[in-house]
């Protein structure tokens, strides 16, 4: 039905013969004479229909928007004016003598070209929204890297391999995705939350090198950067320690940028410890971006009289920081409000802050309702830590530390987007030092902060017995523009390390045997060193795309509450099919559904 792309017609066709079919874009009639926009998915063209043919001209009157069409026509020149440069065909035009409407469209629930259709409607209409030729740029951008990344481990000796998407549920990490058995009544499969033990037993099976693009899937509340079914890049190795591995991945990212994107990333990567990371920036993925950090207060704070930073100061895992805006006296007092609701709408009680005038001259130099609680050799201290300037304005977070973190982090993303300080372009960033374990107070034990099969740091095994909350482990993460993009770990390979590490988790001998009892086995029948990470491919993508969220680089996403509107999933079964799977719901009050 076609020659030639709409989009990708060249200049040597002028004068030639020409079939092309798409979508009308646009339809416009000027004095007699129709233009119709042809579109595909590699572009637009003009055509052109003259009242001298008027059957045919008569046909054009009746093309809307969307209709499906094949044309033959002339290619011709544009009259000199007309041209259009934003067009890579906007110097030609086809002059139509044969129309063929291959499918007609109803009136369209949206308009393709009104950027604000709200997103419940684009995905009840996914496929009048597949056809922008942003989302088509995106999802071929996609496939590219895709490519890319698969040829790139393959020069390198890497075999991939399908793990099972039917396994079993696991008792650490998010929710599962239960599938219940027909032919074992009573008994569940779980969808994979990522191939970890799988990908294990390969290495342990001799494979050496092994990558998968994989599905996977978490039954968890979503967000911008998140959904229920996610795609990962799964890579494990043998045989290599963390610092080899760190530097092949590293490779690979630059690779792939340089090649896909021609964008230069920075050689090495830059690297901070998980302590670093949120003593810096308050968060263990922070956009290396945004200039603006934090400058700890705890000690000095533990010094002062004034009872909002003295008593934070003084918790089990209490701090107080500042975050200092240069420049900051700029902020109006209206919009320091504005923050102030902000950091109360994270959990804050409020938000302290100092308006900088004149940092020699104290506390006179110095504007804030909480200047006068606080002592000379306290504000002399602030000022030298902060290395504060005249025109600068400190905002101060106190109490525990994990919430100051998140309000602090969230602050400075806040204020590096709108007053325009986060650079453009992209900052990798490998976090390392995780600590091993973190406690939950609301389990009373400690679980795996990544998951229960990294290894420790060698000189901290000793830990393990009796001081677990200060192992770290030998985990990284690869973090880039404040998202994390990766991460993975040297694993466990030796049973007796992995089933003290189950025990520490809380698992008895009887459920480490009942779980994971095939990987104890295969982990004392030679299993060799072995690590590996993950990266996750939409999120990924979604970066190098410069798409504001992960749906915009999925075909068929779900929403925020994991409902697909394009074709109403989940939906409901039949008695029928419950019966087979042995299985009856539960009325639950209240429920229309029931």
């Amino acid at each position: 039905m076609r020659d030639h792309p709409c989009g990708a017609i060249p200049e040597s066709a002028v004068g030639g013969e020409i079939r092309l079919a798409g979508w009308v874009h646009h339809r416009r009639d000027h004095g007699g004479v129709i233009f119709v926009d042809l579109r595909d998915w590699s572009g637009l063209i003009q055509l052109v229909f003259s009242p001298e043919h008027p059957e045919l001209f008569a046909c054009a009157e009746r093309l809307r928007s969307e209709f499906v069409i094949a044309v033959r026509g002339r290619v011709s020149p544009r009259p000199a004016g007309t041209e259009n440069p934003d067009l890579a065909t906007g110097r030609i035009e086809i002059r139509v003598t044969t129309l063929d409407i291959l499918n007609r469209s109803d009136p369209l629930p949206f308009p393709l070209d009104e950027p604000d259709t709200s997103e419940e409607v684009r995905l009840r209409y996914r496929y009048l929204d597949l056809r922008r030729p942003a989302f088509q740029d995106r999802l071929r951008k996609r496939a590219a890297i895709a490519r890319f990344l698969r040829g790139w481990l393959d020069e390198r000796g890497f075999v991939e391999v399908e793990t099972p998407v039917l396994t079993r549920a696991t008792p650490e990490g998010a929710r599962d995705y239960l599938v219940p058995s027909r032919t074992h009544p009573g008994r569940f499969f779980a969808l994979p939350q990522s191939p970890q033990l799988f990908k294990q037993i390969l290495m342990i099976g001799g494979l050496d090198r092994y990558y998968q693009i994989v599905r996977c899937f978490r039954d968890e509340d979503l967000r911008a950067d998140r959904q229920p079914e996610f795609t990962q890049l799964d890579i494990e190795t043998s045989f290599l320690d963390e610092e080899t591995f760190m530097t092949l991945m590293e490779g690979m990212i630059r690779d792939l940028f340089e090649r896909v994107s021609g964008i230069q990333l920075p050689k090495p990567f830059p690297r901070l410890s998980y302590t670093e990371a949120l003593d810096c920036y308050g968060s263990d993925k922070p956009d290396l971006r945004n200039p603006l950090v934090l400058t700890d207060l705890t000690d000095l704070a533990r010094k002062t009289d004034f009872k909002v930073f003295n008593q934070a100061a003084r918790l089990t895992d209490g701090r107080v920081a500042a975050l200092r805006l240069p420049e900051g006296s700029r902020l109006t007092r209206g919009q320091i409000d504005e923050l102030t609701e902000f950091a109360k709408s994270l959990g804050a009680p409020g938000l302290a802050w100092i308006r900088v005038n004149d940092p020699a001259r104290l506390p006179d130099g110095l504007v804030s309702p909480i200047v006068k609680f606080l002592e000379t050799d306290f504000l002399t201290s602030l000022i030298a830590r902060t290395k504060a300037q005249a025109g600068d304005l400190l905002f101060f977070g106190a109490g525990a530390g994990q919430m100051v973190n998140e309000i602090l982090a969230q602050l400075r993303v806040r204020l590096g987007r709108e007053l325009g300080l986060t650079r453009e372009g992209f900052a990798p960033l490998w976090v390392v030092d995780f600590p091993m374990f973190e406690w939950s107070e609301e389990a009373g034990r400690f679980q795996a902060l990544h998951h229960p099969f990294t290894a420790p740091r060698i000189e901290d095994r000793p830990r393990l017995g009796d001081d677990p909350g200060h192992v770290r482990s030998r985990a990284y993460d690869l973090v880039l523009n404040g998202y994390e993009v990766g991460g993975g770990s040297i694993r466990i390979h030796e049973a007796d390390l992995q089933r003290q590490v189950f025990s520490l988790l809380g698992l008895s001998t009887e459920e480490m045997e009942e779980k994971f009892g095939f990987l104890l086995e295969a982990l004392g029948l030679g299993a060799p060193p072995h690590g590996g990470m993950a990266f996750g491919l939409d999120r990924l993508v979604m970066l190098m795309t410069r798409a504001e969220n992960i749906r915009e680089v999925i075909a068929f996403p779900k929403t925020q509450s994991a409902t697909d509107p394009l074709t109403g999933a989940p939906g409901m079964v039949t008695p029928a099919q419950l019966r087979e799977l042995n299985i009856e719901l539960r009325k639950l009050p209240g429920n229309p559904e029931n």
